[in-house]
């Protein structure tokens, strides 16, 4: 039930008046107590009755038009009453946890009290996990590596061979095909069909397995294995019989592991010619010659560069925050996160056309085993957003509506909209609190970033490899509380 968009709890939103009372567990879980006023459960109920009346036929009513009263007093109160909570249960849960202001890790326990006489208020518990609280160490005077931007001959080297390829042309080779060749082909496949006994007994067709007029990079690595290496040697107007497997882990699973024969005639073999790396290239480019060309080319890639190092280095801030932070991590709360993440990618997944199952038949591994390495990484993010929230309750962080909408200008510019119409719409969507916790984590990021002083990063690996009697007496990786670290560099002389 926790939002897809990773909320910090940092700044709260209007929901529905409920009286909610939080009291702490222990082990960063607390119990919220959740009381439900009379008028919006009865309001719940009347416009359950009114979605119940559209389908029930009444002598006297025509259809849909049965009054919400008499839908209640011929199905039931309770009964529809409880169709009403079950429906607005999860609205009634968010809009608790935005109350307490708190942000949830995992999935929660609810136990709900019995359904009220009427005139009487809903009351259920809610108990779970919660972001853990931070304390913060000295984050404004970090000393935090940072690299040196820098471009390599080669890079530009590879951005002139990736123009080549694409101004090159293909030219038809009287030869056989080899590798790096083209060849156009017409194919047609079909499929082992098995009997109960599983072994082959003829072929049949299968859905896309005829093509006309395939252009195919032999060594492309585009097709099937088997595919392409079967079809090297050969010359224009010769057929060949393919005979292949699909891999276990194909898209297709109606294919996965079937055996497979293509009959491949080949059309043409065709050579790739690039254009020759002089002059002429650099003009076709808009150069006027081909150090220009090489200059354009080495400043893109440097500003590319500049914004990757500028990255890294408000990670490191952050990450360097963290390590001078104290964060009490339970292994419940990172297990429940590593659960978290684990379900946003299946769920990412699934917009692919990638089921559970299909995934993990793909990658060969099990649940359990991809959940355990998935903690660590769940653990460093318990951390870094618990340093997040504290940073901005300390400073005070809270974006303005300026900064929201130009926040909102880039995706407003993407959409063809105007900055207000979206943050308009994302208020009515009750979305603007994700984007201003969001903007406010990242303020939190910029601060630490401006206060952080770069150092050389081979220094700064140094120090993380230097040994002090903290790390020799520390927990494995994973398990290790990253505030344990000492404040300072422990040298020899050290008592």
């Amino acid at each position: 039930m926790r939002s897809v968009t990773d909320r910090h709890g940092i700044v709260a939103g209007v929901p529905v008046a409920l009286k909610t009372t939080v009291t702490e567990i222990g082990d960063s879980r607390v119990r919220l107590q959740v009381q439900v006023p009379a008028d919006e459960l009865e309001g719940r109920l009347e416009h359950k009755a009114q979605q119940l009346g559209r389908e029930l036929k009444l002598p006297g009513f025509r259809r849909g038009k049965v009054p919400a009263p008499l839908v209640i007093q011929r199905i039931g109160r309770e009964v529809v009453l409880e169709e009403a909570v079950r429906d607005t249960l999860s609205s009634w849960y968010s809009d608790a946890i935005e109350t307490a202001g708190i942000v949830p890790v995992g999935d929660p326990q609810v136990d709900l009290g019995e359904l009220p006489a009427k005139g009487g208020s809903l009351e259920f518990s809610i108990e779970i996990g919660v972001l853990p609280k931070a304390e913060l160490g000295d984050y404004k005077a970090l000393e935090v590596g940072r690299r040196e931007p820098t471009v390599a001959e080669e890079q530009i080297e590879q951005e002139i061979d990736g123009m080549r390829e694409r101004l090159a042309r293909l030219q038809t080779a009287e030869r056989p095909a080899a590798t790096r060749d083209f060849v156009v082909v017409d194919y047609v496949g079909s499929i082992a069909a098995a009997d109960s006994s599983g072994e082959a007994e003829e072929w049949e067709p299968f859905a896309g397995g005829e093509g006309r007029d395939q252009l195919v990079e032999l060594g492309g690595g585009n097709l099937i294995p088997g595919f392409e290496e079967s079809l090297l040697g050969a010359s224009a107007g010769e057929s060949r019989t393919v005979a292949l497997t699909f891999p276990a882990d194909y898209g297709n699973t109606e294919l996965a592991g079937r055996q497979a024969s293509f009959e491949v005639t080949v059309k043409e073999v065709k050579l790739k010619e690039l254009p020759a790396l002089d002059e002429d290239f650099a003009i076709d480019a808009g150069f006027d010659d081909l150090d220009e060309l090489r200059a354009d080319i080495r400043g893109r890639l440097t500003e590319v560069e500049e914004g990757r190092v500028q990255a890294e280095f408000r990670q490191a801030a952050l990450d360097a925050a963290v390590a001078a932070a104290r964060v009490q991590v339970t292994p419940e709360l990172v297990t429940a996160r590593a659960r978290e993440m684990w379900e946003r990618m299946l769920h990412s997944l699934a917009h692919r056309g990638v089921s559970r199952e299909a995934y993990l038949q793909i990658v060969g591994r099990e649940e359990p085993d991809i959940l355990a390495e998935m903690e660590p990484e769940a653990e460093l993010a318990l951390r870094r957003e618990a340093v997040i929230t504290a940073i901005v309750a300390v400073e005070g962080i809270s974006p303005s509506e300026e900064e929201l909408l130009e926040a909102l200008v880039p995706t407003a510019e993407r959409d063809g909209v105007e900055p207000h119409k979206l943050l308009d719409e994302l208020r009515s969507a009750g979305r603007l609190e994700e984007l201003r916790e969001d903007l406010a984590a990242r303020q939190a990021i910029d601060l630490l970033a401006a206060a952080a002083k770069p150092i050389p990063l081979a220094r700064a690996q140094a120090r993380e490899r230097l040994w002090t009697p903290e790390k020799a007496g520390a927990r494995p990786a994973g398990a290790q509380d990253v505030a344990d670290a000492p404040a300072r560099l422990w040298t020899p002389t050290d008592q």
